[in-house]
């Protein structure tokens, strides 16, 4: 286990031996919980959380239980942790599927404001910080002087991903592209998807946003700028942490950001930034009754115009702004 300073706390990673091979699990801190550890660690083996058996992982003499924080277990140098688990055809499907899942949203009907604060704990904050460090964003285009920042899902949000077409801009939301040219004449634009880089670039290029020239698009997030958070009841997570885009360019901050999301969970680190859009689902039935980005594209241009502080705003009344 090699350990370093990340934020004012240690970063830790650990070995982990299975099936005859050994993985480095890093994206870790002292202050994560032994759950967070499962979750790193299906990401590397596909092994999902409840068929991963830790041997060597104890907490006073007993398994240690998900809630426990790595610290307590007194992890020493070279430590390798000893790991027993199957994959099944369907459980590896689900962990490398390259695609959004269905997700019911368990934080939908709570208070974005009333959250345990997540964005002020120390050990989340350690995680943005190194991605803000480590990830590497490749610019389409260069940030504009006065412009405020929007950034959209893709998958629900502006393309119904799960339905079937002959081509793909018919799964494509209404008035995308009148949108996109509306938000952009206030706003740098950017598109951050639970997905791969490759997969983001393929549905830019299949709904014609890449190449439209009435706006332009910063850049690309994908799921390697996201973050895993532990929620106790709900399990962990992975959020988008917009102090990512904020730490890399100092023009952005949560006075002039707005994220758009069909999942409100995915705001839990700017519960104040997010608004979460209706989802779009299926298109063949609801293509000629969406109006959600025209109405969105006005409330985009009032607040712009009108509010010099989105702080101030609650999105979740979005539909009742009146500057």
């Amino acid at each position: 286990m090699l350990c370093g300073i990340m934020s004012g706390l240690k970063e830790i990673k650990i070995i982990v031996k299975w099936s005859g091979k050994e993985y480095e699990i890093g994206d870790l801190t002292e202050q994560d919980t032994v759950a967070l550890l499962k979750h790193e660690i299906c990401k590397r083996t596909n092994v999902q959380p409840n068929r991963q058996k830790l041997l060597n992982l104890k907490y006073k003499g007993k398994f240690a239980s998900d809630d426990i924080r790595l610290s307590a277990l007194e992890i020493k140098p070279n430590f390798k942790l000893m790991m027993v688990g199957s994959i099944e055809a369907d459980i590896e499907e689900v962990c490398t599927v390259p695609e959004e899942e269905d997700v019911i949203d368990d934080f939908e009907t709570s208070n974005p404001f009333e959250e345990q604060s997540y964005d002020k704990q120390e050990v989340y904050l350690s995680k943005v910080s190194k991605r803000i460090r480590d990830y590497k964003i490749e610019m389409r285009n260069q940030p504009r002087e006065g412009k405020k920042l929007l950034v959209l899902d893709i998958d629900y949000t502006l393309f119904d991903h799960r339905s079937t077409a002959e081509q793909g801009t018919e799964l494509m939301r209404p008035f995308l592209h009148e949108f996109l040219t509306s938000a952009h004449q206030n706003y740098d634009i950017v598109i951050w998807s639970a997905t791969g880089m490759r997969w983001i670039e393929e549905k830019m290029r299949l709904l014609g946003v890449s190449t439209n020239e009435n706006y332009k698009i910063l850049f690309y997030l994908d799921s390697g700028a996201m973050i895993s958070i532990y929620t106790g009841d709900h399990g962990v997570i992975d959020v988008k942490p917009l102090g990512v885009i904020w730490g890399k360019f100092k023009q952005y901050s949560a006075k002039n950001t707005i994220m758009f999301d069909d999942i409100r969970r995915n705001f839990l680190m700017n519960p104040r930034s997010g608004l979460r859009i209706r989802p779009f689902r299926q298109a063949h039935v609801n293509r000629s009754t969406d109006r959600e980005l025209l109405k969105l594209a006005v409330y985009l241009k009032d607040i712009a115009e009108h509010c010099e502080d989105f702080t101030k705003l609650d999105h979740r009344k979005w539909e009742h702004y009146k500057p």
